[in-house]
């Protein structure tokens, strides 16, 4: 079912790695071309153009693109109490998670009389997006909002694909968990046109202000990579987390790794798509010819069988074979997944080796999936190997650093020359005229 690559007696540089590890091929630019057209017409005619490509793509047509409050306190009303739970712990914990990442302002006298202060403001007004497709994803609206949340951002608005199973609107679980978290403005849009719509704003109903979405500040959330392309298209206009795309997982894994563990963890992001990334990265041949066998049996028996095989046997998925830990931790870094496994004896010890992942999992007891619910981190995460320059969805993408300066007349004046010496040696005499203005 998975390919195998047998780098043992190989010496590759990073860069030569980096061509032979198994990948998705993403074409965000060729995507990039077919969204633009969609975000030229959200801009140019608002709701009508994202009513008409929902329709086209979604085969949906709501009554309203704002969700009615009535249809999201039905929603709560009606939600599974077990899955009402999980979502409130989830909810806990990922506030919990989120409120460790906040940074603290401080101010530094730099001389005497002299103060740099360090500020994080958050924005006012985010727009969140949240997948529809093959899957439901209410733990997506507590991600997204949670972090926002907790960042300080005044208005939050969720947007969703409309679904014609229900209304038309978005799938009533995620509306559910909207209600919970207090969000209020919920659209029924999906893919590019989403997005298009939270950059630049629209008006569904140019009679009602309630029916009018305000363009946001900042767009996050997982997609497809048509979300992905329109989020690339749209960061002139407003700030994005990142492009995440379609879901991977590596597992570094050592002979002493339980077999039946991998196999269940590497399934269970295969489940999410057909174009799912699955790697297991380990130096034990024993291991990986028994997470093959369990592997069979195990698919056959899960309910998206037929997903998994196609995610598990792709080109993007596979078995990469390493002589040794080393050349574990060189591949893993190297490939810099969205989500990393350690299965290894000594699993901590080896995590604080990992430079290039988007969520690092250690050891048998933390599979990937408690981290897209309740374990507290955030699930949004670089896909594509973005993870070498890119971090998780968190506050920071909410909020902004300014740096604040205040200086009194007798720090000032200290400064006068060597400020004026700058400014001559640039040819900017004006600059260091408005210093010494100052203090004749």
């Amino acid at each position: 079912m998975m390919s195998i690559l047998d780098l043992r007696d190989e010496e590759l540089s990073a860069r030569e790695l980096a061509q032979k590890l198994p990948r998705a091929s993403l074409d965000v630019e060729g995507a990039l071309a077919q969204v633009r057209p969609i975000i030229e017409d959200v801009a140019a005619h608002g709701g009508s153009a994202i009513r008409h490509w929902a329709l086209k793509f979604d085969q949906a047509n709501p009554p309203k693109l704002r969700v009615p409050q009535a249809v999201i306190d039905d929603a709560l009303a009606n939600l599974d109490p077990e899955v009402r739970s999980g979502l409130e712990i989830a909810i806990d914990h990922n506030r919990a998670g989120h409120k460790a990442q906040l940074p603290e302002e401080k101010e530094t006298e730099i001389i005497p009389g002299g103060y740099v202060r360090q500020r994080w403001i958050p924005v006012r007004r985010v727009g969140l997006y949240v997948p529809g497709g093959l899957a439901v994803y209410p733990s997506s609206v507590v991600m997204n909002v949670v972090a926002a949340q907790v960042a300080g951002v005044d208005e939050i608005a969720v947007a969703s694909p409309p679904q014609k199973d229900f209304g038309h609107y978005p799938h009533p679980t995620i509306l559910a968990a909207c209600a919970l978290l207090g969000v209020k403005e919920v659209y029924a849009m999906g893919g590019a046109q989403a997005i298009a719509g939270f950059a630049y704003g629209f008006e569904d109903d140019e009679d009602a202000a309630e029916n009018r979405c305000e363009p946001v500040d900042v767009v996050t959330g997982p997609g497809n990579i048509f979300v992905a392309a329109a989020k690339r298209a749209v960061q002139s206009v407003c700030g994005i987390d990142a492009e995440a795309g379609t879901t991977e997982i590596a597992i570094i894994a050592d002979g002493t790794a339980n077999a039946r563990f991998v196999a269940r963890d590497l399934i269970s992001q295969a489940e999410h798509d057909p174009a799912a990334a699955s790697v297991l990265i380990t130096d034990s041949p024993e291991l990986a010819d028994e997470v093959k066998s369990v592997m069979k049996e195990m698919v056959s028996a899960t309910k998206h069988a037929d997903r998994c095989r196609t995610a598990l046997s792709g080109p993007q998925s596979g078995i990469v074979l390493t002589r040794n830990l080393e050349q574990s931790i060189f591949v893993a870094n190297t490939y810099a997944a969205e989500h990393l496994e350690i299965h290894t004896a000594n699993a901590s010890e080896d995590a604080r080796k990992i430079r290039n992942a988007g969520a690092i999992f250690v050891g048998p007891y933390t599979p990937v999936p408690l981290g897209d619910y309740i374990a507290g981190s955030n699930h949004v995460l670089p896909t594509g190997g973005t993870a070498r320059f890119a971090s998780g969805l968190n506050v920071h993408a909410y909020i902004k650093s300014v740096q604040e300066i205040e200086y009194d007349e007798q720090a000032l004046a200290k400064l006068v020359d060597p400020l004026v010496a700058l400014a001559e040696s640039e040819d900017l005499p004006a600059h260091g005229e408005a210093a010494r203005e100052r203090t004749k």
